[in-house]
């Protein structure tokens, strides 16, 4: 078993980050650890407790280098659309380092030992109209990934601008028709783990209590 971090609960939850720049692109991810990881995952919710969640993890080189082509495919077109620019000089700081981090992970996704792509079985097309109930059986799980592997001293990112290529991808992984991708997570050990929790708007700007 990975040996895991000194950390209570609030600091696991407030200081899982998006992590870029910090991923160790060098140092070899044992798929073990991955999986124990996503032994813990699996023990987040799912509707109906259908556990309709389908997890691919690559670790060959031509198939990271295939899926990160695309990605850095998408990242350009919506480089290009743009960025909001923001009044608060502070947000706008933050953002821009967002941006430095996103700039360098769609340079290098290639090169992050480990790619996951979470996925969920639809049986067919996705549903009309609002699709939290399908799309809330797998997000929750994705997010438990990432803290059992924060735990373990590795970091990830959020990521679904693969998703313009959604069906490229799953030609190039053989995924069926019937599953649908939602997010892809690369995977590392991070350079030292001293995250910290981000700067948030404050909690009284989108708290509505007994209704809007």
């Amino acid at each position: 078993m990975a040996e895991l971090l000194p950390l209570d609960p609030d600091q696991l939850l407030t200081s899982t980050r998006s992590v870029r720049k910090r991923l160790d692109l060098e140092r070899p991810v044992p798929l073990d650890v991955v999986r124990e990881a996503l032994e813990v995952a699996l023990q987040a919710p799912s509707g109906s407790n259908t556990q309709g969640w389908h997890w691919i993890v690559l670790t060959d080189p031509d198939k990271r280098k295939a899926v990160a082509d695309l990605y850095a495919t998408s990242f350009a077109a919506y480089r290009a659309a743009g960025r909001k620019e923001w009044a608060d000089q502070d947000r706008q700081a933050t953002q821009e380092r967002v941006q430095s981090s996103a700039d360098f992970l769609a340079e290098h996704m290639a090169e992050v030992p480990v790619l996951v792509i979470g996925a969920i079985f639809t049986g067919g097309e996705l549903p009309a109209g609002n699709q939290a109930g399908l799309w809330g059986s797998l997000l929750p799980a994705a997010w438990s990934l990432q803290l059992a592997l924060r735990a373990r001293g590795l970091g990830s990112a959020w990521t679904t601008l693969h998703l313009a290529y959604e069906k490229e991808i799953a030609a190039l992984l053989g995924i069926p028709d019937t599953v649908r991708q939602g997010v892809l997570l690369p995977v590392a050990y991070t350079k030292g783990t001293d995250f910290k929790p981000a700067p948030r708007a404050p909690l009284d700007e989108v708290l509505h209590v007994d209704g809007w």
